[in-house]
């Protein structure tokens, strides 16, 4: 199966990196609070870069292509196999 588009896999990542800024701007934000921007933005990236490239975007990747190749699975492929040439078996001759 191809990989997404570029399109689809920016839509994957901003699907883990935005709600998981969003839950860890609530839960810490009253601890980070007293700690200037730059630092407040470094804890909250340290904690969700990895948290999104090992655990979220590989969960939405498998979710995306369960639902892709469901979605493809109800189309008829019997038409494609004409299409394609059929391929030389013969054994070339050597005269």
């Amino acid at each position: 199966m191809n990989p997404p588009s570029v399109h689809r896999r920016a839509l994957i990542i901003w699907l883990a990196i935005y709600p998981g800024i969003t839950v860890l701007s609530v839960l810490l934000g009253p601890v980070l609070a007293p700690l200037p921007v730059y630092l407040r933005t470094l804890v909250l990236t340290g904690i969700l870069v990895p948290a999104a490239v090992y655990g979220l975007v590989p969960a939405l990747l498998r979710a995306n292509a369960a639902l892709t190749g469901r979605r493809r699975s109800g189309r008829s492929t019997a038409g494609a196999d004409a299409l394609k040439p059929a391929a030389d078996t013969a054994a070339p001759s050597s005269t």
